[in-house]
């Protein structure tokens, strides 16, 4: 009645006319504020792009122009049909994305060029004595008065204006004096991701590789790259597309939270519930993606290896033991590792597994098998009949002539014994490592660390008692088979023995009888479908240190279930995994290897823990993490110490090189006459020339110049924040910590007593708003949005390629990253003629994946340095000269380089001729005049997005079709490869096709699966229908990994590791701790996660006021009522957070959906946005990451052994940052900003 009321009265202020029930008013006329809507969204042209973000999306957007201002946008809806039967592809899009419009002319939006008011009157003095601007540069920072105070005001605001011309000669004479003064490889670049715009991130990289800088990696620095990949897969990260996600009938959604983080894609999963999918979350909290599940499971954060394990248990127990699936079997012995024989060693502890058996232990081999090369690398597996023999396949027919047409999984003439069990046959117990003790009871040192004894069958071979991998992994799961000696559980409910569900149980919080259930489901369906069961993971499961264990345990489900290579089945990891699909004419164009080959590429992780002086703070040693029973050991040292020995052997690379400027060392190797590497490796062995990784904390060695652009350094990656900004930086931080005291030291890392605060001499950045990265850069250049360039973008979510292009022109003074970068390179090259010339230098490179390198180490085996001296190649890099002339910088940036035509281009051991396409960039868009005649241009943005496209496989179908003839000749197993890229012999994708609508890739050998006739792409299935091998030692999926390192730490098989107790490693607070309990005071210690933005994709979007409405407005940390309870806090109200790393101010969000002992803080909250000091030390409130350090596990630094070998952002040490626990305490809810 009192709404029949209201409307009465309504009507008389409005004049309308109400019907009897009273329900209804009719208006007549006032249609005026309709002209509101259409003048709102009427516009003059509509312009295709997309949003160069790292969430993996790819999304096309449809962007409005009215009046010459870009006023809106829209999703795209003319995707390529995915046919019939499939949901297709569009509308792709998230709010976060349709929001980007608002950063156009936003007051964060970067106008002009900015230098640092203290940098910029330095500099002007300077030039007044020395007219030279690089003179000028060099009078600055080496200046200890004048640097220091440019370097302790960043992050304090004082960012004057200044015009392009003035930054960028203050940009390039850092460049030339850094150069001249202390070598090419002091300068490094950063930006991420290249698939989310491939122009921009190569101009930059281009430039950098041109004068011999460095690209630092970001994806083992996001800890987004499993490094189970490749070491199971020889593999960075393959993956189905998100359509295969519809072809599951069984999907397991792990640590990954799909509507969330991949918004465009959820509906996939979705649907695919209606076609009779089954779905089970398995996360520690109620996420966005369990409201889909039919089943959670609510697992213990940091305990999934432990699930994993026991689900194996269930299934190995049931269909390869019980059951005996011969889908199972026949996969596992095909497409696996599990028949080869591996030789057991006596050691104090017992039998232990120890190395592969190769051709190079037997004696009594064929001579037509003991002939063969490599014979080291040539590993064996036991037939039906009893005779070992070569199954093919191996490393040893990938790098020798002489395995042309042999290097397949066809094991022609071979039938391999899955397992050497019979019922009462010879059987022996072996010791197996195991790390999930309670500290205090491990054996030795390594917390948590004890053995486990059980039985395998086993064989003497030429003297050797070897077992098979699959034998020694069902001992490893606690299978029991009759008569085999050992300690076996009783049935599923036994919680003493480890694998059982019972066992894990207690670890995880998952019930036995769930885990027991779901492991059944899973196997089953994928029996019954034919490998049609799939785990989606995500950072919950990989921001670990023990992440690769993790994986491990969980990619195992898969393999022994038959899935890999089949469509609806596999893995599927999408954490900051964006597929450049036109990978070949990228990675040309992006470092430069049309001018000079190799590039200078490092591992970020290595590079910021001794730059940042982390290593100082750490007194975590080896001995901590080992096996108490190996066939090999490592040295007690401290972390920084193995990294030291990673880049001394050529593992990883090592970049800034040595503690002498690779430029001085091209010089001296010259006057010597003898050769470079020789000189390098003599001058090592004399103890003259040290890496300068031995010594960081030497001026000599410092990185001197940094540039970001397309990316938030500090605000976003940056574990251990406050060490970034007391260290590399030189600013205010709020680092708690205490440097290690002299005991705990390293041993082969030189110690300075004085620590070096502000090493960067210039800290350069581009980007289009304001960060807490462009708050601490000496120079800031005001980039171009995605909605003024033209470029490129692809992922691994969906299989095509499309475009950015320019809606409107850069406004106020914005500049592409590819003009600023050939901006730069032209005024390097000026600026050079007085000061670089041309001149050698000389790169160390580390032992590489996909080539002959990977043959460096046989068996893995580490041998000591005495013993192994210097050899070039084999136990350190290898030394490449590249002459240089810095002159020409500038020519060679816009030209195409004479290499292509000279070598030719290779992508993961595929080799390309792309002699038709140098043609047609010459006639095409003609030439341009060089030193060395003409060549062809790449002056342009759109040129060098031709030059990709052009170039590359997946879009080229005749390079793809020359691929797969060559790879067919190699393989020539099971049929003619080039079936796959058949009727696209003649398809060319141009930019002009892109910049229409989306385009479709080609299948092509530079990736694994295939999306040929429409198929939905999934990975390995080239290596699964065509018996091609997997980039291995075995040239199978591995279960067992041989390195002596990996043997050392326990981690030859899946095995399960916790979380790294830092309470018993360091003394920390463990989880759960309180005190001050019933006081003001009181603060609990809690595990501490940074999962991925809901309002954000990293922290782009964060500061957008849509986003900031949407959200609570600022940073916040999600907490549960138990733990908000011990401390007296409410929802919505501040708290303070605080460890040894740094301290946080934030808004506490007081939720059932987290755990207790538990909270969140979202990834990349900026501190720039209403941010607080914090009440404890008075300084502004830190980000997610000022919670976190760096860890490196010492397992991610192996190198130059098979899939163990170095790539670009292919392997390497993690940034991970999940192991933290942080206390949380009710600060003062009178706070300052």
């Amino acid at each position: 009645m009192a709404g029949s009321s209201l409307l009465k009265l309504g009507a008389k202020l409005r004049r309308g006319q109400v019907s009897q029930d009273a329900r209804q008013m009719f208006l007549v006329g006032g249609r005026e504020a309709d002209a509101f809507y259409r003048q709102r969204f009427s516009h003059d042209k509509v312009v295709r792009s997309t949003h160069g973000v790292n969430c993996t999306g790819s999304c096309s957007w449809r962007v409005f122009v009215k009046d010459g201002l870009i006023t809106w946008e829209a999703q795209a809806v003319d995707y390529p049909s995915t046919g019939p039967d499939m949901p297709d592809y569009e509308p792709r899009g998230c709010p976060r994305g349709a929001a980007f419009s608002w950063y156009e002319y936003s007051p964060t939006r970067i106008r002009h060029p900015y230098v640092r008011s203290v940098l910029l009157d330095a500099y002007r003095k300077a030039k007044q004595t020395h007219p030279d601007p690089v003179e000028a540069f060099r009078a600055v920072a080496s200046d200890p008065v004048a640097s220091a105070a440019y370097k302790s005001a960043r992050g304090k605001g004082g960012m004057v204006r200044t015009s392009w011309e003035e930054a960028l000669e203050i940009v390039a004479a850092a460049n030339v004096a850094t150069i001249k003064d202390y070598g090419p490889d002091r300068i490094a670049g950063f930006s991420v991701l290249p698939a989310m715009s491939m122009v921009s991130f190569g101009a930059g990289a281009r430039y950098l590789q041109l004068i011999g800088g460095v690209n630092l990696s970001f994806y083992d620095w996001y800890a987004d790259l499993p490094v189970a990949s490749p070491q199971v897969f020889g593999d960075q990260t393959d993956v189905p597309e998100a359509g295969d996600w519809f072809n599951s009938s069984y999907l397991l959604v792990w640590g990954s939270n799909l509507p969330l983080t991949r918004t465009p894609d959820a509906h996939f999963m979705t649907e695919a519930r209606y076609h009779g999918q089954k779905m089970v979350s398995i996360n520690p909290d109620y996420s966005d993606n369990t409201k889909f599940a039919d089943e959670w499971l609510r697992v213990n954060p940091g305990t999934d290896g432990a699930l994993a394990t026991a689900m194996g248990h269930v299934i190995l127990n049931e269909f390869h033991v019980g059951k005996q699936s011969q889908y199972f079997l026949d996969y596992m012995r095909s497409y696996t590792d599990s028949p080869f024989l591996v030789k057991l060693e006596e050691t104090p502890e017992g039998l232990v597994p120890g190395k592969f058996l190769s051709a190079a232990d037997m004696s009594s081999l064929p001579a037509e098998v003991k002939e063969k090369p490599k014979p080291e690398f040539r590993f064996l597996v036991m037939d039906a009949n009893g005779s070992v023999k070569d199954p093919g396949g191996t490393l040893a027919d990938r790098f020798t002539p002489e395995g042309k047409g042999h290097w397949n999984l066809k094991m022609e003439g071979v039938n391999a014994q899955l397992s050497l069990y019979q019922e009462g046959g010879e059987s022996a117990e072996i010791t197996l490592p195991r790390f999930d003790l309670v500290a205090g009871e491990n054996k030795g040192s390594s917390v948590g660390a004890g053995t486990i004894n059980r039985g395998v069958p086993v064989r003497k071979v030429d003297g050797h008692l070897v077992t098979t991998v699959y034998d020694i992994l069902l001992a490893q799961y606690g299978v029991k088979r009759a008569g085999l000696p050992g300690i076996w559980g009783e049935d599923y409910q036994d919680s003493s023995n480890p694998g059982t569900p019972a066992w894990a149980e207690e670890i995880t919080g998952v019930p036995a009888n769930a885990t027991i259930r779901i492991a059944r489901e899973f196997a089953q369906n994928a029996r019954d479908s034919k490998g049609r069961s799939q785990i989606i993971l995500g950072a919950g499961t990989n921001h670990y240190f023990h992440s690769d264990q993790i994986y491990r345990t969980i990619l195992a489900l898969t393999s022994m279930c038959g899935t890999q290579g089949v469509n609806g089945g596999g893995w599927a990891h999408y954490v900051g995994q964006e597929k450049v699909r036109p990978i070949t004419g990228w990675t040309q164009y992006s470092f430069a290897l049309d001018w000079q080959r190799p590039a200078r590429q490092m591992i970020s992780t290595g590079f910021w823990y001794l730059t940042t002086d982390q290593w100082r703070y750490d007194s975590l040693t080896t001995d901590r993490l080992t096996s108490p029973a190996s066939v090999a050991s490592v040295p007690k040292q401290n972390i920084a110490d193995s990294l030291l020995e990673a880049t001394e052997r050529g593992w990883m690379p090592a970049y800034p090189q040595f503690n002498r400027s690779s430029l001085e060392l091209g010089r001296q190797a010259q006057e010597s006459g003898q050769k470079p590497a020789d000189y390098v490796a003599e001058e090592l062995a004399a103890g003259k020339l040290e890496f300068a990784a031995k010594d960081p904390d030497n001026p000599v060695n410092y990185p001197r110049v940094l540039f970001n652009w397309r990316t938030n350094l500090l605000g976003s990656s940056a574990k251990g924040t406050e060490f970034f900004l007391r260290h590399m930086i030189g600013a205010d931080n709020d680092v708690q910590a205490e440097e290690v005291p002299e005991d705990q030291r390293p041993r082969n890392v030189r110690w300075r007593e004085q620590a070096a605060k502000g090493k960067l001499d210039l800290v350069v950045t581009a980007d289009f708003r304001n960060t807490s990265t462009t708050l601490h850069s000496d120079v800031l250049l005001p980039a171009a949005t995605w909605y003024e360039k033209h470029d490129l973008s692809s992922t691994d979510m969906h299989p095509y390629v499309h475009t950015f292009n320019a809606a409107i022109l850069p406004p106020w003074q914005a500049r592409t990253d590819f003009q600023l970068f050939q901006d730069l390179a032209q005024l390097v090259s000026k600026m050079a003629g007085n000061h670089l010339g041309t001149q050698l230098d000389l790169l160390a490179a580390p032992l590489n994946h996909d080539s002959p390198d990977e043959l460096a180490n046989p068996a893995g085996v580490v041998i000591p340095r005495e013993e192994c001296g210097w050899v070039p190649g084999v136990n350190m890099p290898k030394i490449i000269p590249i002459e240089r002339d810095y002159t020409k910088i500038g020519e060679k940036f816009n030209s195409l380089g004479p290499v292509i035509e000279k070598m030719g281009m290779g992508t993961k051991g595929v080799p390309f001729t792309p002699d038709k396409e140098l043609r047609e960039m010459r006639e095409q868009f003609g030439e341009i005049e060089t030193a060395i005649g003409p060549r062809p241009r790449l002056d342009t943005d759109q040129i060098a997005a031709e030059f990709i496209l052009k170039f590359s496989g997946t879009t080229n179908g005749r390079l793809a079709t020359q691929g797969f003839k060559t790879l067919t000749e190699k393989v020539d197993a099971a049929g003619d490869m080039t079936e796959m890229s058949r009727g696209h012999a003649d398809y060319q994708i141009t930019l002009a096709d892109v910049q229409q609508a989306p385009k479709t890739v080609v299948t092509s050998p530079e990736w694994s699966g295939s999306e040929h006739g429409g198929r939905r792409y999934t990975a390995f299935s080239q290596n699964v229908e065509y018996l091609k091998p997997w980039h291995t030692l075995t040239g199978r999926m591995h279960y067992y990994l041989d390195h002596d390192w990996m043997c050392a730490y326990g981690e030859s098989l899946p095995t399960y590791r916790p979380p790294l107790d830092l309470h018993h490693l360091f003394g920390e607070p463990a989880p759960g701790m309180v005190r001050g309990d019933g006081t003001p005071s009181a603060e609990v210690a809690v595990r501490y996660l940074t999962p991925h933005n809901k309002w954000a994709i990293h922290s782009q979007y964060f500061d957008n006021l849509y986003m900031l409405t949407l959200g609570r407005g600022g940073q916040t940390v999600w907490m549960s009522p138990q733990d908000a309870a011990k401390i007296g806090v409410r929802d919505n109200e501040w708290i303070e957070a605080h460890n040894r790393n740094g301290v946080v101010s934030a808004r506490a969000i007081v939720s059932h959906r987290i755990p207790e002992g538990t909270v969140f803080m979202y990834h990349a909250q900026e501190r720039i946005t209403h941010t607080p000091l914090n009440q404890s030390t008075g300084k502004r409130g830190g980000t997610h990451n000022s919670l976190t350090r760096i860890f490196i596990k010492p397992t991610h630094l192996l190198g130059g052994y098979g899939q163990f070998s170095y790539a670009f952002n292919y392997t390497g040490p993690t940034g991970n940052q999940r192991d933290e626990v942080t206390y949380i305490r009710r600060r003062s809810q009178e706070v300052e900003f």
